[in-house]
C-alpha cells in the first residue's frame, strides 16, 4: 500500500472542535486531511478533491451523515464511508451498514480503533502494489463493486498491471470484460501510452489481417493509401484482444508470430516492422475445450494465457448489485427526462434475487427500462418484475447446454466408477491428463465420489 501521506481523508462534522481534534490525530499520522462543516460542503469536495476515504458523524444539523453517505453513493459509490454514531444512533448505523457504509464507529472511539478502520476501507480503494507515487484512485474509477471477490481480483489486477505479461480475461459475456481490461491499462507504468481495443468475432476474416497489421497501398483492391494496423497504434501501450475464442483458426498461427518476434509485417509490405505491445485478451469461450477440439491453438493459449483473471458473474457478487442498480439508474437520468430516482425495498429486493444470466449488461438494461417506464420518483417491484419476464428466457445458449451436459456425464462416470479416475477416463476415451483438466473445469473431485 502506498505511504499514508498519499492518502486523502475527508472528515465531516458540524462540530468544530472535533474536526480540529481529528485532523491533528490523522495529519500525525501522516493522513492528508480536508474538512467540511456540512454534508453539502462535503459533497462539493468530494468532486474537487477526490479523497480515499471519508469520515462523517451521524448526527449533523441540515443534511445528516445518512443522508450524506446516500448522496455520495449517487456521486463515487466506491468510496469507503465510515461513520461516527453515539450509542443511541447505532441502529441508524447498522441499516446503513447493510446499504454499503463501509464500517461505524461508536464513541467516544480509541485513536488506534480509527486508525485500523481507515486502514481496513484503505486496502479497498488502494490495493497493494509497487506504485511509489501515491494511490492512483482513479484506475478502478469506472468498476462499480464492493464485494470481496471482486475486490481479491483487483488486488491481483493492480499486481499484474505493474509487469508487461500478456493477461488473458475470461468470464461470462456481459460481465465488464474491456472496463477490466481498461483498468489494467490504467494501472500500468504505461498508462499515458494508447489503449486500443478490437473485437475479433466482429471483424470479417479476410479484413483481420489488414486491421491488425495494417497494410501498404496497392495490397489489394480498394487499399489506395498506406494504413496503420492497431498493432502499430497500440505501440508502447495496450491492445486488447476481444472474444479472442472466436479468431480463425489459420489466422491464430499470424498472431503468434508476431507475439514471437515482436513485430508485424503489413499487408502487401516487404519489411516488418518491430512494436511493443502489451496483449490484453478476452473470452467468454472456454478455450481449453476448443483446444481439445482443434479449434484454438495450444501454443497461442499459452502465450496468452501468462496470468488469468476470472470476473466473477454477477449471480455470485450480489452484494454488488444495489450499487450497480442506483450507479446505472443516476447515468440514466442524467442522459434525459427521467422521473425515477431510487429502488423501492421491494424493487431492490427482486433485483438483488434475480438470476442474472446476462450479468451486468442485463442489469443495465433492466434498468434503463424501469427508468423510461416509472411514473412515480420510486421505481414499484411491478415494473422490476416485469422488465426481468420480458428479458428470461427459458432457452440457454449452446455453449450452456453444452457445459452442463458435460458435467452431468462426469459426475455419472463418476457415481459408476465410485471417483477412479483411470477407469472413468478409459470409459471417457480420455488419458488421464484430459480428464484431469475436464473435471478442474466443471470443479469436480473425484474423491467426494469415493465409496467408503
Amino acid at each position: 500500500m502506498p505511504p499514508p501521506g498519499h492518502h486523502r481523508i475527508l472528515l465531516v462534522d458540524d462540530d468544530p472542535g472535533l474536526l480540529k481534534l481529528l485532523s491533528l490525530r490523522l495529519e500525525a499520522n501522516g493522513f492528508q486531511v480536508e474538512t467540511a462543516a456540512s454534508g453539502q460542503q462535503a459533497l462539493g469536495r468530494i468532486s474537487a478533491w477526490k479523497p480515499h476515504i471519508m469520515i462523517t458523524d451521524l448526527r449533523m444539523q441540515g443534511m445528516d451523515g445518512l443522508a450524506l453517505f446516500d448522496a455520495v453513493q449517487q456521486q463515487m459509490p466506491s468510496l469507503p464511508v465510515i461513520m461516527l454514531t453515539a450509542h443511541g444512533t447505532i441502529p441508524d448505523a447498522v441499516q446503513a451498514t447493510r446499504k454499503g457504509l463501509f464500517s461505524y464507529l461508536t464513541k467516544p472511539f480509541d485513536s488506534n480503533e480509527l486508525l485500523q478502520s481507515i486502514n481496513d476501507a484503505l486496502s479497498q480503494c488502494c490495493p497493494d502494489g509497487p506504485e511509489k507515487t501515491g494511490c492512483k484512485e482513479d484506475w478502478r474509477s469506472h468498476i462499480i463493486s464492493r464485494s470481496s471477490a471482486m475486490e481479491k481480483l483487483l488486488n491481483k489486477a493492480w499486481r499484474i498491471a505493474q509487469s508487461d505479461v500478456s493477461v488473458l480475461i475470461q468470464s461470462q459475456s456481459g460481465t465488464g470484460k474491456e472496463l477490466l481490461a481498461r483498468a489494467l491499462h490504467k494501472a500500468s507504468p504505461h498508462h499515458d501510452a494508447p489503449f486500443v481495443p478490437i473485437n475479433c468475432a466482429a471483424i470479417p476474416e479476410n479484413l483481420l489481417e489488414s486491421e491488425l497489421f495494417g497494410h501498404t497501398k496497392g495490397a489489394f483492391t480498394g487499399a489506395d493509401r498506406n494504413r496503420k494496423g492497431l498493432f502499430e497504434a497500440a505501440d508502447t501501450g495496450t491492445l486488447f484482444l476481444d472474444e479472442i475464442g472466436d479468431m480463425p483458426l489459420e489466422f491464430q498461427a499470424k498472431l503468434l508470430r508476431v507475439l514471437e518476434d515482436g513485430e508485424v509485417r503489413p499487408v502487401g509490405a516487404t519489411r516488418s516492422i518491430p512494436v511493443d505491445v502489451r496483449i490484453v485478451s478476452a473470452t467468454h469461450s472456454d478455450l481449453e475445450a476448443a483446444i481439445e477440439k482443434g479449434r484454438f491453438r495450444e501454443d497461442l493459449y499459452y502465450r496468452l494465457n501468462v496470468v488469468l483473471l476470472e470476473i466473477p458473474p454477477l449471480s455470485r457478487r450480489r452484494e454488488d448489485i444495489p450499487l450497480l442498480a442506483k450507479h446505472f439508474l443516476a447515468q440514466v437520468c442524467e442522459r434525459g427526462n427521467c422521473r425515477a430516482r431510487s429502488f423501492s425495498p421491494e424493487a431492490m429486493e427482486t433485483l438483488m434475487l434475480a438470476p442474472w444470466k446476462g450479468n451486468i449488461r442485463q442489469l443495465l438494461n433492466v434498468v434503463e427500462q424501469v427508468a423510461a417506464l416509472s411514473l412515480t420518483d420510486i421505481i414499484p417491484e411491478s415494473l422490476v418484475q416485469n422488465a426481468l419476464r420480458n428479458k428470461s428466457s427459458d432457452i440457454v445458449s449452446l455453449a450452456e447446454a453444452q457445459s452442463h451436459f458435460e458435467r452431468n456425464y462426469l459426475v455419472e462416470l463418476l457415481q459408476m466408477t465410485g471417483g477412479n479416475v483411470t477407469r472413468a477416463a478409459r470409459l471417457a476415451h480420455r488419458n488421464r491428463t484430459e480428464f484431469y483438466r475436464l473435471l478442474h473445469r466443471h470443479e469436480l473431485e473425484p474423491k467426494i465420489f469415493r465409496h467408503s
